[in-house]
Parts: structure tokens; C-alpha cells; sequence
């Protein structure tokens, strides 16, 4: 993600842009509530995913392998009515769980294909199965609802989820904004395939994840099927709806690219998006193979958003990207979409990865090496924002998309090349990208990782740049 442009660090500068695992239970006392029967387990799964920074965010007691999403969007009416098939396995024996869906009218939840009883609870949908469901079983949630989308206002006052434009709706998730559009394990823990179909009115068109599998118009209507096979967290899917001048070819790499962009956006796009496939080749070569066989943008006309968001194969603008924000958020596509966090507290492995991206191509494409921009930040006085508090650890009172989880996360990765060495530097990124493929990373595992390969002790370089208040001194 691109800050957001009412908080300039977060967005549009070039230097400043945009499973917490659960603890585990020891074995000594995990055998003792084994001993003592079925009754001392929970068999109500988790109205939360155990992030200290969005509670609520996600479920416990199950894991969604594929979401089928079956929308139609009144872009007048701005009417969205919505069929969500969940395919999951139950993690633990399961009575009822929850789901995460805010602001739309529910009319119907089946599991399997018995009718489940459900309530509302804040944003939580609650579903409590006819029967149970045993540890390990795969089953089928089938949601209707619909209703009146609306985003959702994070922390920074920044809106996210399902935001009504003047042809269509920009649908951008970070980090909470998937449950106003559909039901969710809403968070980035659980990673999951999908199937869109998404019909509008004729002339519009509706952009998801993955592939385009075909389109189809009648009755002034049409449909359009997308695909994304690879795993993706609930925050990084889109559906975005508008009136798009699209391109699509295939890179030399055979990567198929789909760009939709909104005519009032499309010259000044038009020299930028063209830079897609070098940009990609030059990150692969950076970053190891391009993690996904799709690719593309969605260049909207959205002026009272003020950001970028690195969904899934396909990066969201609000307006023509620069050169820097397309290399930002290509990056994302290693660093957050296939390598993705565990808890937002570690979102500086996103931003801070991208951001330096930033500085990587500006200094080998004619701009000023990564150590002069290191250079200025670090000139900064202590006072500035951007020292105002450790990126390891934000907060998620507004902080989370802030400066120093950009930059400061940056200046971290540089510090870090310099104490190893752009050899073993780049071996690092590339083994990171390669041993979290698909999957999720952590900052202790990138800490361990980097010790690993370059044989030396790190902890002291990121304790004092991820985790100290204030301005680190000796660089």
C-alpha cells in the first residue's frame, strides 16, 4: 500500500511511501486438558484471530480453502447482492463460528445443505451449525445477503472496503475492508483460493484477482468470471466496478497482464503502465521468479480515496501511478501478497520491503543510490515523525501506515545490507521470497534468516532499528 495523501508519509513521496500466531499451548498443559476429556475443549470457534491489533479481525476453530463469490452491483442504486460459498475444514469440533461480515442484510446460511440458524453481533456473523462439525471435516458455508455497501473508516481516518465512485465502486481491503463486501476469515493468517462472478450494468466493467475466465452480456447486463488459484489473504481480493479502457497481453515470461483503466486516467497512466513488464522482470531478477501467473493494474478515477493498494496481481489506483508507486507496489506482490504477515504488527515486512524496492530502482535506473536516500531520512532531527515510533511495533492507533514503517522499515533493510554485504544481502531477500512462498513470515523468522546466511549476529541491528524510541544513533 501507498500512504493514504492525508498522511503524506503514508502515500506520495518516493521515500515515504505505502498468522499472529496464537500462543501455543505447552505440553504439559496441553496434556493435562486432553486428560481431562471432550468437556474442557472449546467447541465454539473464536470470534477473533488473536490479533492484538484488530481483536475481531478473522475466526478461530477453521481454515477457508476456497471462496466463491457470486456478485451483482447496481452501480445507480449502488445495490450490491452477494452469494458467498465457503469451502473449509474445521480445525477443532465445532458447535458454532463466526464469520466476518459487516453492514449487509443476511437472508440465508446453509452448511452443507441443511439451513444453519445465525445472528448478528457487531461484525461478526454468527453461524451456529444443525449438527456439529468434527475436527478435521471439510464443509460447504453458503451466505446470501445484500444491501448497501459501505467502507469502513481505519484508524489514520482513512476509508477502506467496498467505496462508492461516481461509475462503480473501488474495492480496496487493507486491512479490515473485506467483510463490508463479503463473509471472511478477515485476516491475513487465513489464505484462500478464489472464484468471482460479478455482474453489472453493460458498459461497466468489474475487475477481480487471477485470471479472466470469460465475460459474457445480456439484458443489459454483464458477467464477468475471474480466478485466482493461488493463495490470498481476504484484504488483498477486489471487485472493483467502473468504466475501464482495458488492455491485456502476455509478458515474454508468459505472465498474463489485464489492465483496466478509467479514460479520465488514461494518459497520464499510459507511460507508466507500460513500464509493467520491466519492472517485473527487474524485481524478479531482484526478488526470485514473479510469484503469479497474472498480472496487471486497475487505474481508477477515485480522487477522494488517496491511496494505492497492492491487491493480488493486480494493484488499485485511485489515479495515474508514478513510476515509483508501480515499482511500490509490484514489490507487494512478493513482499505481503505471497509472503504474507502473521500479525499486523509486522507490516513494516510489507511496507518497508516496497519502499526500499523504491530506492533499489531508483539507483540502479539513474536516480540517487540507496545510501543518499538513506542519507537524507537519517539527517532528519530527532523530533521528525519519522522517529516517532519503533516500525517493529507501530500500534495501531493510526500508526500502522505511518513513516516510519515505511522509511524507518527501509532504513532497517539498508542497515542490513550494509553489515552483510550486497551479495548476501540479496541471497536473503531472495531465500526469504522462496521459504514463504505462498505461505506467511514473521520478523523473527527474516531475523533468523539473515543470521543464517550471512553468518553473523543481527539481533543488536534490528532490536535498535525496529524497536527503539527515537532516533538510532551510530549509523
Amino acid at each position: 500500500m501507498t500512504p493514504p495523501s492525508r498522511q503524506p508519509a503514508r502515500r506520495r513521496t518516493a521515500v515515504l511511501r505505502r498468522e499472529a500466531v496464537l500462543a501455543t499451548v505447552p505440553v504439559a498443559i496441553a496434556a493435562l486438558l486432553s486428560a481431562a476429556g471432550p468437556a474442557a475443549a472449546s467447541t465454539t470457534g473464536t470470534s477473533g484471530a488473536g490479533d492484538p491489533y484488530f481483536p475481531l479481525a478473522g475466526n478461530g476453530g477453521y481454515h477457508v480453502g476456497h471462496y466463491d463469490l457470486t456478485l451483482r452491483y447496481d452501480t445507480r442504486g449502488r445495490r450490491l447482492d452477494g452469494k458467498a460459498v465457503l469451502t473449509a475444514r474445521a480445525t477443532q469440533r465445532l458447535t458454532r463460528f463466526d464469520l466476518d461480515l459487516k453492514g449487509l442484510k443476511v437472508t440465508s446460511v446453509t452448511v452443507g445443505r441443511t439451513a444453519a440458524s445465525f445472528r448478528r453481533s457487531g461484525q461478526e456473523l454468527v453461524v451456529t451449525p444443525r449438527h456439529a462439525l468434527p475436527a478435521g471435516r471439510s464443509f460447504r458455508v453458503t451466505v446470501a445477503y445484500h444491501g448497501t455497501p459501505k467502507p469502513v473508516t481505519d484508524p489514520d481516518d482513512s476509508a477502506d472496503g467496498w467505496i462508492p465512485t461516481d461509475d462503480g465502486a473501488f474495492v480496496a481491503g487493507e486491512p479490515q475492508g473485506a467483510m463490508t463486501w463479503f463473509p471472511a476469515n478477515n485476516h491475513p493468517k487465513d489464505k484462500s483460493s478464489y472464484d468471482f462472478t460479478i455482474t453489472v450494468p453493460k458498459g461497466r466493467t468489474a475487475v477481480a484477482n487471477g485470471r479472466l475466465l470469460g465475460q459474457s452480456t445480456a439484458h443489459g447486463r454483464t458477467t464477468f468470471r475471474w480466478r485466482e488459484t493461488r493463495p490470498m489473504a481476504a484484504y488483498l481480493a477486489t471487485a472493483t466496478v467502473g468504466t475501464f479502457k482495458v488492455e491485456k497481453y502476455t509478458t515474454p515470461d508468459g505472465v498474463q497482464v489485464y489492465n483496466a483503466v478509467d479514460p479520465r486516467e488514461a494518459r497520464a497512466a499510459a507511460p507508466v503502465l507500460k513500464k509493467l513488464p520491466s519492472v517485473l522482470a527487474w524485481e524478479s531478477k531482484l526478488f526470485g521468479p514473479y510469484p503469479f501467473r497474472s498480472a496487471g493494474s486497475i487505474v481508477d478515477h477515485a480522487p477522494d480515496v488517496g491511496y494505492a493498494l497492492e491487491t493480488q496481481t493486480r494493484p488499485l489506483y485511485d489515479s495515474a501511478p508514478d513510476l515509483s508507486t508501480l515499482v511500490h507496489e509490484s514489490a507487494h506482490q512478493w513482499f505481503g501478497d505471497s509472503v504474507s504477515l502473521t500479525a499486523w504488527k509486522d507490516i513494516w515486512l510489507n511496507e518497508g520491503f516496497a519502499t526500499y524496492a523504491e530506492w533499489l530502482y531508483a539507483e540502479q535506473h539513474g536516480g540517487p543510490s540507496a545510501q543518499k536516500t538513506f542519507d537524507a531520512l537519517y539527517a532528519r532531527p530527532a523530533g521528525d515523525d519519522l522517529w516517532a515510533y519503533p516500525p517493529g511495533n507501530p500500534g495501531n492507533g493510526g500508526n500502522l501506515f505511518g513513516s516510519p514503517v515505511y522509511a524507518r522499515g527501509a532504513m532497517t533493510l539498508h542497515e542490513l545490507r550494509r553489515a552483510v554485504g550486497d551479495r548476501t544481502f540479496f541471497r536473503i531477500l531472495r531465500a526469504w521470497t522462496a521459504a514463504h512462498d505462498g505461505g506467511h513470515g514473521t520478523t523473527a523468522q527474516f531475523v533468523r534468516l539473515a543470521e543464517d546466511k550471512s553468518g553473523k549476529p543481527l539481533d543488536g541491528l534490528f532490536h535498535t532499528w525496529l524497536y527503539t524510541k527515537g532516533k538510532p544513533t551510530g549509523a
